[in-house]
C-alpha cells in the first residue's frame, strides 16, 4: 500500500479570507469563512457544531507545486541557524501529500458558512475535513518541543 495513490479525497469546502500569500507569521487574528460545498451539503451538516469553541480543519496546500515537495530533511523555514530536521519533524507546507491541519476558533455558523479566526490557510484553500476540537484529544501530559520550534512559533499566531 505504500506509495499507492488515494483517489477518493474531494474538497468539502473552501476558505475565504484576505490572506492571498502563504506568509509564515501573524495568523492569530486572520478571520476566515469556510464555505461548505452547496452541491453536496445542506446546513444540517453543521447542526450543533456551534456548541464547540474550536475546530480542527484538514486542508490541502494547493499553492505548493509538486516540484517543491520535500521528502527528506531541511532547515525549518530554510533558516540555517535552526537544525536540519526531517520533513515529518516539522509542520512546513511543502509536505509529501501537501496536507495541512490547523486548529482555529469558531466564531459562528451561518447556513453553510463557518466563521473562524486563526486558521492558517490562504484564500481559496480547499478544505478536506472539519472536526470539532475536543480537549480530550489534546495531550494528557506536558508537551515537549525543541527550542527552535518555540522560536519559529513566536510570531505565528
Amino acid at each position: 500500500m505504500t506509495g499507492e495513490a488515494i483517489t477518493d479525497l474531494v474538497a468539502i469546502a473552501q476558505v475565504h479570507n484576505e490572506r492571498r500569500e502563504p506568509v509564515d507569521d501573524d495568523w492569530g487574528e486572520v478571520a476566515s469563512v469556510i464555505r461548505l460545498d452547496s452541491g453536496r451539503f445542506t446546513a444540517d451538516a453543521l447542526l450543533s457544531l456551534d456548541s464547540f469553541s474550536h475546530l480542527e480543519v484538514v486542508f490541502h496546500f494547493h499553492r505548493v507545486p509538486p516540484a517543491k515537495v520535500q521528502e527528506g530533511a531541511r532547515h525549518p523555514r530554510n533558516n540555517p541557524e535552526w537544525p536540519l530536521v526531517g520533513i515529518f519533524a516539522q509542520r512546513g507546507k511543502n509536505r509529501p501529500n501537501r496536507i495541512g491541519v490547523s486548529r482555529c476558533r469558531l466564531v459562528k455558523t451561518d447556513g453553510l458558512d463557518l466563521h473562524v479566526v486563526g486558521l492558517d490557510a490562504v484564500d481559496g484553500t480547499p478544505v478536506l475535513d472539519i472536526k470539532p476540537y475536543l480537549r480530550e484529544f489534546g495531550p494528557r501530559e506536558a508537551v515537549v518541543q525543541p527550542e527552535w520550534a518555540d522560536e519559529l512559533m513566536r510570531r505565528y499566531y
